[in-house]
């Protein structure tokens, strides 16, 4: 039973833990889950990440509920199959699917996974930068998956309905220390139907494709497009690939916030990082380290976020490495 103190991470951290504990076999204990949060324990979105993980690795799970700051976990065998799940709220279900992904390495069969929720909300990457750039940059090292987005759902209401499918797969070493040539930028601009009158999914992409084509950038491809959706919301997502990596830029559209200054955020995201050498977005850093470990690799990230540190020192609990290099600029190659 491997001991985890939960106060210095949130629910990536809860995420990162069950995600190693059914590939590992190992159970955990975990205490002050989110400790150092306004609202400490298990909120709705954790709660269903760790119901659907006991489901598919039928784990034995200690009581838990909305606010419980403990949890034992101990899980027995991955079963493939097909598994849904209602977060209830507009958690997000990208971050959700995210806990899932790494097990395409210890399944012998198919998993996919029906998810309802929020598949554009704060403080997680968009549905179209979960679909058209993490998926994609997976699958050049061998992780394969696909999803399909029935439904877009927004904070409050949430109610977007998604599904993922896990193939089995033998990933390889993600080595990724150079960009290698630019090769295309896309993007992809959408909102409620609410807000169709107002333009906002055009405004976003016509404003973010003059923002980049005053860098140099050619556009390639751009959607606009709107959903039937229980809030009121808007996305935008670019997607830059080159011939070695790809690379997202993501934003939510908020009330008050014009939609041009959604997209003129993303444009100043784009610039900033391709004034460094990294060879991930922040969102990617983030997200590849549990495949750097499994499976080895390199990457250049933009920074060392809270993320990357707390996850690194539970990493090392189930016995992988995480090396982290200050290079040009300051910038860190993480090596595993």
């Amino acid at each position: 039973m491997i001991d985890i103190d939960g106060n210095a991470g949130g629910g990536q951290l809860l995420r990162s833990a069950l995600t190693c504990s059914v590939l590992s076999g190992e159970g955990i204990h975990m205490h002050n889950i989110r400790g150092n949060r306004s609202t400490p324990g298990l909120r709705p979105q954790h709660l269903s990440c760790v119901r659907l993980m006991a489901d598919i690795s039928n784990a034995t799970v200690s009581d838990v509920e909305v606010g419980s700051e403990a949890l034992r976990f101990i899980p027995e065998t991955i079963v493939p199959g097909e598994y849904t799940i209602n977060i209830g709220t507009a958690g997000s279900v990208t971050l959700l699917f995210d806990t899932v992904l790494p097990l395409a390495s210890a399944i012998e069969a198919p998993l996919s996974i029906t998810a309802s929720g929020g598949t554009d909300v704060k403080w997680s990457p968009t549905m179209s930068y979960f679909r058209h750039a993490k998926l994609p940059l997976l699958r050049q090292f061998g992780v394969y998956s696909t999803v399909d987005v029935s439904r877009r759902g927004f904070y409050p209401a949430g109610g977007g309905m998604t599904t993922l499918y896990v193939f089995p797969s033998t990933p390889s070493s993600i080595s990724i220390t150079q960009r290698g040539d630019f090769d295309t930028t896309s993007i992809f601009s959408g909102a409620s139907e609410s807000l169709a009158e107002q333009s906002v999914a055009e405004r976003q992409a016509k404003q973010l494709v003059s923002e980049l084509d005053n860098d140099g950038i050619d556009v390639h491809h751009r959607t606009a497009l709107y959903s039937n959706a229980d809030s009121a919301g808007s996305f935008l997502t670019a997607v830059l690939k080159f011939d070695n990596t790809i690379f997202g830029f993501d934003a939510l559209g908020e009330r008050g916030t014009p939609a041009e200054a959604v997209a003129n955020g993303v444009a100043a995201d784009v610039r900033s990082l391709l004034d460094s050498p990294a060879t991930v977005d922040q969102h990617m850093a983030d997200q590849l380290l549990i495949f750097l470990v499994q499976h080895g690799g390199t990457i250049i990230a933009p920074s060392v976020t809270d993320h990357i540190k707390t996850n690194s020192q539970l990493l090392s609990k189930f016995g992988y490495s995480v090396s982290v290099e200050e290079i040009e600029d300051g910038h860190p190659r993480i090596t595993s």
